[in-house]
């Protein structure tokens, strides 16, 4: 049987290489990348480092968790009366910290790569630029070329510290959060400007590793998002453990020296150390991608303008993680690569990235929430009650000694519907997720009672749930 001709009123479709071009292999390509390719798409994948992961395995949410781990560790052993007179006294440098980090990239960098080698996608090293809306370019790192055809492409080229530029980062005292894992000397004072979540972890980090610390905030409060007493608590336990911390603060400019720093503020005053981390908000990775090729524009922060389906105005392109901004999580950014690539493939998806995402905080002791904090609750004219256990009071963190720390329930007054969780101390980020299962509930099923009426392991930090559910149930007025 033999074909019939093309003629102008029956077209040949284009024919691409691949349904789908992925850039960025960090949590919101992977996720992209796999769904696709389990929906039967031909999908390759292009990272410009020389391993998959991108930067959260590479520079920011695997690395600093183990450093944090290791040092938290530290802590309780230091802190055990068990190993008071067992020796010498154990300190710790930061290489030596950054040793069980580089192991744990290394294993979730290989797992990752294993992902695509199982799914059969294609994986690219090298920068990629759009050429036109189907075409993507690759440039080697030996300077070779080669172009790549697709459907569809889908940025997910993630973020990088914002770099002021009056700030000289080649000076080997100037670090951010990329390259503080390159640090080689082992300082007893640290500035770290810029008191969000990244400046907050590395300000325990370095302060669990004995370094003095000066924690420059350019707010008013710390993470002013959170809760105001957990975010009070955080505060008190830096004070508490000899963190200075300095509110409201400007840099206006680093002074570097062979020995070390002297930061210098609008407000006049100068910090001296012997290095600095400035940690003050990061920039979408678009920069390089050529985007005027296709009539994309990033904004100031190099961040993507999307749609509820993670497409931008482009309607072959679809940007997800980072490099969208809000909620910048690694968590979100798994979701909006697999919601994405739904999208891609049934030109819509069912599935919505979920409103009430918990934030995880990993200072020492940890910080994490879900849901509304007092504040907003009280700006809506909700009425609520607020139900607490203190980890002192729990056998599980008396055994362990982990006994810093709280956690806070927020329910409707009238109805006992759960609307907040919020924790702070060790093993926060894994304990909120017990209240976003009874939050994430319909109708009757999201119920504070639940928490008593329901039994618990004991002896658990999780019973810290029944304990302050009891707590907030007996303020109710009857």
């Amino acid at each position: 049987m033999t074909k019939p001709k093309q003629t102008p009123e029956t077209p040949q479709a284009p024919n691409y290489q691949y349904d789908a071009i992925i850039i960025g292999t960090g949590p919101g390509g992977e996720g992209a990348a796999m769904n696709l390719s389990k929906s039967q798409k031909r999908v390759a994948v292009i990272e410009r480092q020389r391993a998959v992961g991108g930067g959260c395995v590479h520079w920011g949410t695997i690395p600093s968790k183990a450093l944090r781990h290791s040092v938290s560790r530290l802590i309780e052993y230091k802190a055990n009366p068990l190993y008071r007179f067992t020796g010498k006294p154990q300190r710790h440098t930061f290489q030596d910290i950054l040793n069980h980090a580089s192991a744990v990239i290394s294993k979730q960098s290989n797992l990752r790569s294993s992902f695509y080698d199982r799914n059969r996608i294609h994986l690219y090293q090298g920068d990629a630029s759009f050429v036109d809306a189907h075409t993507i370019k690759v440039q080697h790192e030996d300077g070779s070329q080669e172009l790549l055809t697709a459907h569809t492409i889908v940025i997910a080229t993630g973020s990088r510290p914002y770099r002021p530029p009056e700030v000289d980062f080649s000076h080997p005292r100037v670090y951010d959060s990329d390259t503080i894992l390159s640090l080689k000397h082992n300082p007893q004072r640290v500035i770290i400007y810029g008191a969000g979540v990244i400046g907050c972890e590395y300000a325990s980090i370095f302060k669990g590793l004995g370094a003095k610390v000066d924690l420059i905030n350019t707010r008013d409060r710390l993470l002013a998002f959170m809760d105001a007493e957990i975010s009070d608590a955080l505060s008190y336990h830096f004070w508490n453990s000899g963190i200075v911390i300095r509110h409201n603060e400007e840099f206006s400019k680093v002074e570097g020296s062979e020995e070390g720093v002297i930061l210098h503020l609008q407000s006049g005053k100068r910090v001296k150390a012997d290095c600095i981390l400035f940690a003050n908000g990061r920039t979408g990775n678009t920069n390089g991608l050529n985007l005027a090729a296709v009539g994309l524009k990033a904004d100031g922060r190099g961040q993507l303008k999307v749609n509820e389906n993670y497409q931008t105005e482009l309607d072959n392109v679809y940007a997800v993680g980072d490099v969208i901004g809000y909620p910048s999580l690694a968590s979100a950014a798994f979701d909006q690569g697999r919601i994405a690539a739904d999208a891609i493939v049934q030109g819509d998806s069912a599935d919505k990235l979920i409103i009430d995402i918990p934030a995880g905080i990993y200072t020492i002791p940890e910080m994490s929430s879900v849901g509304k904090t007092e504040q907003e609750l009280t700006a809506a004219k909700i009425p609520y009650e607020v139900g607490r256990a203190q980890f002192k009071h729990l056998a599980r963190a008396q055994i362990t000694g982990t006994e810093v720390g709280s956690l806070k329930l927020l329910f409707h007054a009238v109805t006992k519907e759960l609307l907040g969780v919020h924790c702070f101390g060790e093993r926060a980020s894994e304990i909120v997720h017990i209240g976003q299962a009874i939050m994430e509930q319909k109708g009757p099923g999201n119920n504070v009672e639940y928490f008593v009426n329901t039994t618990f392991n004991y002896p658990t930090m999780a019973e810290a749930y029944r304990v302050a559910a009891l707590n907030g149930l007996n303020r109710l007025c009857d």
